[in-house]
């Protein structure tokens, strides 16, 4: 497992009874993670401020790569293309899109993303004057389409590996924190955004918003995960806003939906929720109903889609209760 917390990595090993936990980037401003889905021992990570790494073994060594590639080292997206080990794409503040077909040896830019009708208004509130890349998911059944999400900015997709943008997609949400596809159905679709939540039934070309029964002080959405079993059971990372979602104000919960238009909270189910609790990152697990949870105090475990949650006995380090999870990769 790999957890990005905002001054650091870290990486998790072992199993059950026997986890050993090591800090990677240790006081550093540590934003996203990518764990290639065909080498669980190639793992990606994104700084803000210091560039891009790769490891090649697991976590124990990360090497620099991309640099001199974008005109910043802010990273703040990486994902790894499900179809092709070598393809790699990461985004940066202010957005832009790169792209290497080398496992991140060399980059491309993909062009044309700012030049979209709305990109004159995107705007990243800590920095009103910037915006970011927050998300990026390359299409389980196409391998040439690619979604992308700008932070408080835009849902936007590409038909052509990058090569041209459009935000002309029916339904979708702006302001895209996570985009994940079900691991067993690639029609399946999620996407967690600061103004609610989405969810896809053909592989991202249009999108519903089935969160009017979720409670308005519950409409940050940070992560989502589905039920490995069930595309109909989600589990989704809410707050009131960003503040109450990642800083002081802290008070977060995690709720679920299984498809029938009623959101439930999950609170007093063995994971901490919230007044002092950061919004939780998720993950699916590899069975039905297995999910994976982090955030400030720990990392949790359910077997019964969030009816009982229970604690990795992990070391987690006491600097991290203060911290928000920016990213989780949890390889099975």
């Amino acid at each position: 497992m790999y957890v990005v917390m905002r001054e650091g990595l870290l990486v998790v090993t072992g199993e059950p009874g026997d986890w050993r936990t090591t800090t990677r980037f240790d006081g550093q401003h540590v934003e996203c993670v990518a764990v290639s889905p065909h080498d669980p021992d190639r793992v990606f990570v994104g700084t803000f401020g210091d560039g891009l790494y790769r490891s090649d073994d697991g976590g124990d060594t990360f090497d620099r790569i991309a640099e001199g590639a974008a005109d910043t080292e802010q990273y703040t997206a990486v994902a790894v293309s499900p179809h092709d080990p070598d393809e790699v794409w990461a985004g940066i503040e202010p957005s832009r899109i790169y792209r290497s077909a080398d496992g991140g040896d060399t980059w491309e830019p993909r062009p044309g993303l700012t030049d979209l009708p709305s990109a004159d208004d995107w705007w990243f509130p800590p920095r009103p004057d910037s915006h970011r890349v927050r998300s990026i998911e390359v299409s389980h059944d196409d391998p040439d389409r690619v979604y992308a999400g700008i932070e408080l900015g835009a849902f936007v997709v590409s038909p052509d590996r990058g090569e041209t943008w459009s935000e002309d997609v029916p339904g979708s949400r702006v302001d895209a924190h996570q985009i994940v596809t079900h691991p067993d159905d690639a029609d399946r679709m999620y996407v967690a955004a600061g103004h609610g939540y989405a969810e896809s039934r053909d592989g991202g070309r249009s999108w519903s918003q089935p969160d009017d029964q979720l409670p308005e002080e519950s409409h940050h959405i940070w992560s989502v995960a589905p039920d490995p079993g069930d595309p109909d059971t989600i589990l989704a990372s809410t707050s009131e806003d960003a503040f109450t979602a990642h800083f002081d104000e802290a008070d977060a919960t995690i709720h679920r939906y299984r498809g029938d238009g009623a959101w439930e909270a999950l609170d007093d189910r063995g994971i901490p929720t919230g007044e002092g609790v950061r919004a939780a990152v998720l993950a699916p697990g590899r069975e039905a109903g297995e999910f994976y949870a982090v955030n400030n105090f720990g990392i949790y475990r359910t077997g019964d889609a969030g009816d009982e949650w229970t604690r990795l006995d992990v070391d987690w380090p006491e600097k991290f209760e203060t911290q928000d999870p920016r990213g989780f990769a949890v390889v099975l």
